[in-house]
């Protein structure tokens, strides 16, 4: 097809091999004297017209040609030839964008995430004749500056996150006072944590199998209701095993800890944790739900602990997060089923680094399935550990040794209170104990009968 330029014998041929310049007639050379290449960028084409103004040898036809392939109009190409000449500048101006500052981002900060207040944080502080950007341009300078690795600092919700954790934190019993826990037996407050006689390394044996041993003490991050002590059970053994084989591999592992919800698992992880060989540290990443690139980097970088301002430059968080690696830490990626692929292929990455020697946990409810769908992450992890449902017939010994209260009930309600409520889940078993307590304690001359224990049972979940 061939496009004519009017009153410059000009036609642009296109064909299989791109585009050409034609010219007809008396305007054969103007076209070879603008353009001897098949493209050209606005800085070219201005030089180019320029070197022919200055030897006195520029048309028209030059500059409607030049237009023509740059696809412009005449009138621009003219506008850039005065604006080289009067500036010197050949391409395009610049824009300059609204830039956030840091003390503007504190406020988004503290606003929650709210690109509204910082809209109205700027109209009520900006100076007289000073230009606010719209509503709509900050919205998209803030999800740029996201994009970009950048984080919001610590705000009010946080709060709320470390409320959610302390839940996750009771899969063995529902959270009672802190201080009661940590006082011991004195007060009423009971857990787990291996004496330093009979300290559980991982990878050691559990003890006796099929037996359950109830074991004052405190376990870090575990608190339990008054009275209760964390039960070592034959899944909470396997699990410090299956970190015991992580660890095993030259400092370096990654182990899965899946089930289903309320089983067990993060308490029976927390006391794996605790009986680590010396020389191990252990970080907890709390990860929101779906969380983004950013937000994992920076769960990682707090979970470490790693001093100063959190960076806005992603390279340089990352350089900070691998050389703390480069000693011995256990990675603990709790709820690691919120995770999207990006993620879990991040935390591969720091696992892979020459640079790092970490064991990677990953824990969580449908964890197995997320992680299988990347292959190349479900290869390398070295230990599957299942935390199973408590057997039916391990009720009666294992929630005797975890609270006083059912040494009292006999062998076959217990069964028929698992049966109908608990279904094998401590978290239910933690729930119905404190529900339980109260009942006895607000209740004159209560009894635990199964009319009680019906009752009881609508408050530790809804009706199926």
């Amino acid at each position: 097809m061939v496009v004519g330029v009017p009153g410059a014998g000009v036609g642009v041929v296109e064909g299989g091999s791109g585009v050409a310049v034609r010219a007809r007639g008396r305007g054969a050379d103007v076209v070879s004297d603008v353009l001897p290449v098949l493209s050209v960028e606005r800085p070219v084409l201005v030089a180019r017209l320029l070197e022919l103004k200055a030897a006195g040898a520029l048309a028209s036809a030059h500059v409607r040609a030049g237009a023509q392939v740059a696809g412009v109009n005449v009138r621009t190409v003219w506008r850039w030839l005065e604006t080289a000449e009067a500036e010197g500048r050949f391409e395009r101006r610049p824009r300059r964008g609204f830039v956030i500052t840091d003390e503007q981002w504190d406020v988004l900060g503290r606003a929650g995430g709210s690109v509204a207040v910082l809209h109205r944080h700027l109209k009520a502080t900006a100076g007289e004749g000073a230009r606010v950007p719209s509503l709509a341009t900050l919205y998209r300078v803030v999800h740029r500056d996201l994009e970009a690795g950048r984080v919001l600092p610590e705000r009010e919700a946080d709060a709320r996150a470390q409320v959610r954790m302390e839940r996750a934190l009771t899969d063995l019993a529902l959270a009672g006072r802190a201080e009661d826990a940590a006082a011991g037996p004195e007060r009423g407050g009971a857990g787990y944590a291996p004496s330093p006689a009979g300290r559980t390394v991982p990878g050691a044996g559990s003890g006796q199998p099929g037996r359950s041993v109830g074991r004052p003490g405190v376990v870090a991050g575990v608190v339990l209701a008054a009275g209760a002590a964390l039960v070592r059970t034959e899944a909470v053994g396997a699990v410090a095993q299956a970190l015991g084989s992580a660890v095993a591999g030259a400092g370096q592992g990654i182990a899965c800890v899946y089930g289903d919800t309320g089983r067990g698992k993060t308490v029976a992880l927390r006391a794996a944790v605790a009986g680590l060989p010396a020389g191990f540290e252990a970080a907890w990443v709390m990860t929101p739900v779906r969380p983004s690139l950013a937000e994992l980097r920076r769960a990682v970088f707090d979970a470490l602990g790693l001093a100063g301002r959190f960076p806005q430059r992603s390279a340089q968080a990352d350089a900070l997060i691998v050389e703390a690696l480069a000693e011995p830490w256990v990675l603990v990626v709790d709820e690691g089923q919120r995770l999207p692929v990006p993620c879990l292929q991040y935390l591969q990455g720091l696992f892979d680094h020459l640079g790092t020697r970490v064991t990677l946990v990953l824990c969580g409810a449908g964890v197995e399935r997320a992680v299988v769908r990347l292959p190349q992450l479900a290869s390398r992890v070295s230990a599957w550990q299942e935390v199973p449902r408590l057997p039916a017939a391990r009720v009666p010994e294992v929630m005797g040794d975890f609270h006083p209260l059912w040494r009292t009930v006999s062998a076959k309600d217990l069964r028929w209170i698992d049966g109908a409520c608990a279904r094998g889940g401590f978290r239910a078993w933690s729930a119905l104990t404190v529900h339980l307590q109260n009942a006895l304690l607000t209740v004159p001359d209560a009894q635990v009968d199964r009319t009680v224990l019906r009752r009881l049972f609508r408050r530790v979940g809804p009706p199926l």
